[in-house]
């Protein structure tokens, strides 16, 4: 990471940060920077703030401390914030660009934020496309194409709601969603084990267009192979996110503190974060790049 750019020195580095699988390699000589594109959909509570900043190892975006009770309650319309971020990862060096959506959801009719996110996604196309017919390229173009779209869903412990269905069912053709599990640590681990069950079913049978990880019919590395399957049983990602960084036996931590015990961010047995920190800006950065390229733009 850049140096001075305002992050905490004292992070917890990823036990993945320092493994990459040949795929990712081919970008390591991208001077300027690799741009990644992701977008944060899910409703407030969820933790995407802090999802957010426990992703890029800095503080990106500080609390929303709404300091007026009386309009806590009142749903605000859905807004699209942007945050770039530059990163070193396993030497390559990362743009990442991320969309925030906090208002979705927060509203009784949520039709509105469908059709803002499906507007959005269209409209980076559009502009791809514009700028792949000009005569004279412009050198300084920004790909803002949509790589990867994180949403979050609800731990309710008991299978998908209407708005995740219609959310993920309407852009899942125009963008690679991962779907993940928001303040999973307020499951139990059996709780969660079975809610992610219920939340695959109902992928299945909804028919839902999720990144499912290729299924390496078409790949040769045996490693790969078996990852991807691995990562397609831990589908969807059981997610905590910790901006507060500890001292444990000499190592710093990422640790939340509960009076039943404690949940360590980066430890797998207690979180799935880390594994998808590694999928999004190192492992699969370049299949959800040439995905949305040579399949999901193409289409």
């Amino acid at each position: 990471m850049k140096e001075g750019s305002g992050e905490d020195q004292n992070v917890a580095p990823s036990v993945y940060s320092h493994v990459s699988r040949p795929g990712s390699h081919r970008y390591k000589n991208a001077k300027k920077g690799l741009p990644f594109n992701v977008m944060l959909v899910g409703e407030s509570g969820l933790g995407r703030t802090t999802f957010l900043n426990t992703l890029c190892e800095r503080t990106v975006v500080g609390s929303n401390d709404k300091s007026n009770a009386e309009q806590a309650h009142i749903a605000e319309p859905m807004q699209f914030k942007h945050h770039t971020v530059e990163m070193d990862e396993d030497g390559m060096k990362i743009i990442l660009n991320i969309i925030d959506t906090p208002g979705f959801g927060d509203g009784i009719d949520n039709e509105a934020c469908f059709t803002q996110i499906q507007e959005y996604l269209e409209t980076q196309f559009d502009e791809v496309l514009a700028e792949e017919n000009r005569i004279k390229r412009n050198p300084k173009f920004k790909d803002s194409r949509v790589h990867a779209l994180v949403y979050f869903i609800t731990p309710t412990g008991h299978s998908l709601r209407e708005i995740d269905i219609e959310m993920m069912r309407r852009l899942g053709s125009r963008v690679n969603i991962i779907p993940v599990i928001g303040r999973s640590d307020s499951l139990t681990p059996r709780e969660l084990v079975l809610f992610k069950q219920r939340i695959m079913n109902d992928i299945a049978q909804y028919e839902i267009p999720v990144f499912n990880f290729p299924d390496g019919e078409d790949e040769d590395d045996e490693e790969t192979v078996e990852e991807n399957a691995e990562l397609r049983a831990m589908m969807p990602f059981a997610v905590v996110g910790c901006e507060e960084v500890v001292n444990e036996d000499g190592r710093p931590m990422r640790v939340r503190n509960y009076p039943w015990g404690v949940v360590q961010v980066d430890n797998d047995e207690h979180s799935d974060f880390d594994r998808l920190r590694y999928v999004l800006l190192n492992s699969h950065i370049g299949d959800l790049r040439d995905r949305t390229q040579n399949e999901i733009y193409e289409l």
